[in-house]
């Protein structure tokens, strides 16, 4: 059934759909993927801040603060041997002592140096330095110095309660230094505090780029589901009802605008195509109207054919019958002049006859004829050769065929066309010289070829196109008789069987008619028929004995009756 009318049947876009379908796709998926890009990258750039937070911090620490801790042991364990030097020289008198005293100095100044180097960029750790380097100098000038200055020419111990006092005073000293290094401890603890929240920093930002990488997967996944799969799951049952025949079914385009615009594009063929079965629908009830007046008007066409044939022959039989009879009966008493007049009759009534046969049998080819069946040409050249035997033998023409081949057709009709077509050439010939009819046959991708040449008058280029048209005629019918249609009814037959008939213009030796007929088994067009509508073959031959069964029965009263 062809539908007339559209009708909805599901449910509109939502709201949100309908603002969601003025994106496309593209614009979605982009939206998504800069969001996505430009969280990324913050993450990045903090990820990337804590790792160098990080990575600054540790290097400091292990670069500086830890190094700068051993200098600043190195650097008491030089005051301690510079106490101890001094100690054991008071105390034994001996120059030797004072060695450590003099190393160790040498000691404190490289390892300040290795400290101030070490811890540059803290100010308050440079300062501790600075005090305990003070005091180290205070207590040098104050009391190590002079106190060996006082005992170097001396080679008695000092008492104790001077060495009591230089220990006392260098209390002050060691005092400083565990400062300086309290100072060193408090730097690396900040220093590790600082590396702890960086790396929390970091991990938190790992943490984030995952939880974005994931929630972004999430929606991706819900935007392909919302946005793209569930409008083109609508469209996609929408298209399966219409191609199932349900052509009514509308097409509610949804979802985002490339999605909605291929809606409305399928919707529109949709519409289409329910346009154009409505216009074929209407075309095959007007074609099938059509075919029924045409197997009506075929019907009235043959049965007049085969009436109109008949009853015309019927009264021109009467007529030379008549004539024939007056002639015999009336032959003494007739003046030349009068069985010219009825010799003239006569004739006339035989060419009538003739010419109302051959437009039957014009007008059978393709109705009466229907049989495809394998055709040997070479018996069909010889059945055309056995009806031409008087005109070939008193015209003394030779027929040279090669060996010709199987086609599918048929038989009679295949065996009208030889006869016409060698009959021609019998016909057309040059006074004085006998005819040569030669045939030729070649096969090209399954069709055959064939050609029938003459030493004949020929024909003039500019009648190719003519002479297979009915009625047609070149020469004066006092010259060369017949009725004009034997060429007609040639073109009718090639085409019956799905070929063509053409003259060959460049042959200029006589005549060369050229036709093809298929190789292997197709279907025959039946030529003959108005529109192509096949009669029914056994109502034509039971139409046609009935109307010769009337005939001879007229003929019979009428030959009775004279």
């Amino acid at each position: 059934m062809i539908p007339t009318s559209v009708a909805g049947t599901d449910d509109g876009p939502t709201g949100a759909e309908a603002r969601g379908s003025r994106w496309t796709t593209q614009r979605w998926f982009a939206s998504v993927l800069v969001a996505m890009v430009v969280l990324v990258l913050a993450g990045a750039v903090v990820g990337a801040q804590a790792l160098s937070r990080t990575a600054t911090v540790s290097n400091h620490l292990s670069d500086r603060v830890s190094p700068a801790r051993t200098a600043v042991v190195e650097f008491g364990a030089a005051l301690v041997n510079q106490e101890i030097g001094v100690r054991g020289y008071l105390l034994s008198g001996q120059r030797q002592f004072l060695e450590p005293y003099q190393q160790g100095i040498a000691a404190e100044q490289a390892a300040v140096a290795r400290i101030r180097q070490l811890l540059s960029s803290e100010p308050l750790a440079l300062a501790g330095l600075a005090d305990a380097e003070e005091q180290a100098r205070r207590w040098r000038t104050t009391m190590a110095d002079p106190l060996i200055a006082r005992h170097q020419d001396s080679a008695t111990p000092a008492p104790m309660t001077v060495v009591m006092q230089s220990r006392t005073a260098f209390d002050e000293v060691r005092a400083r230094v565990a400062v300086l290094d309290d100072r060193l401890i408090q730097i690396r603890q900040d220093g590790r505090a600082a590396l702890d929240q960086s790396r929390q920093v970091r991990n938190g930002v790992f943490v984030f780029l995952a939880a974005v990488l994931l929630a972004f997967l999430v929606l991706i996944a819900v935007l392909l589901r919302v946005v793209v799969l569930r409008p083109l799951i609508q469209l996609s049952r929408a298209v399966r009802r219409v191609a199932g025949g349900d052509f009514d079914h509308h097409l509610t385009p949804a979802g985002p605008a490339d999605l909605a615009r291929l809606g409305q594009d399928v919707e529109a063929m949709r519409q289409r195509l329910v346009d154009g079965l409505a216009t074929s629908q209407l075309a095959r009830e007007q074609l099938e109207q059509q075919q029924r007046e045409l197997r009506r008007s075929n019907a009235d066409l043959e049965q007049f054919a085969y009436v109109a044939s008949h009853d015309l022959q019927e009264p021109l039989r009467k007529v030379a019958s008549f004539c024939q009879l007056l002639q015999r009966r009336y032959a003494g008493a007739l003046d030349e002049r009068a069985q010219q007049y009825i010799g003239f009759a006569v004739d006339g009534a035989s060419r009538m006859q003739s010419l109302i046969n051959d437009l039957l049998a014009f007008s059978r080819i393709g109705r009466v004829h229907t049989a495809v069946e394998p055709v040997d040409l070479n018996q069909t050249v010889a059945q055309a050769e056995d009806s031409l035997a008087l005109a070939i033998g008193e015209s003394g023409a030779r027929i040279v065929r090669p060996d010709l081949p199987t086609v599918p057709g048929d038989a009679t009709l295949l065996t009208m066309l030889w006869q016409n077509l060698i009959g021609n050439a019998i016909k057309f010939r040059r006074p004085g010289q006998a005819p040569l009819v030669h045939i030729t046959a070649g096969a090209d991708d399954g069709v055959w070829t064939f050609a029938v040449e003459d030493n004949g008058i020929g024909i003039d280029p500019e009648f190719a196109g003519k002479i297979f048209v009915i009625f047609q005629r070149l020469h004066p019918r006092d010259s060369y008789p017949g009725t004009g249609i034997g060429l007609a009814m040639c073109k009718k037959i090639v085409e019956h069987h799905g070929g063509e008939i053409t003259l060959d213009s460049s042959y200029r030796q006589g005549a060369r008619p050229v036709f093809t007929l298929a190789g292997e088994d197709r279907s025959v067009d039946p030529v003959g028929q108005v529109g192509g509508v096949r009669g029914d073959p056994d109502v034509d031959l039971a139409q046609g004995a009935r109307a010769d069964a009337r005939v001879e029965q007229r003929r019979a009263g009428a030959e009775q009756h004279g």
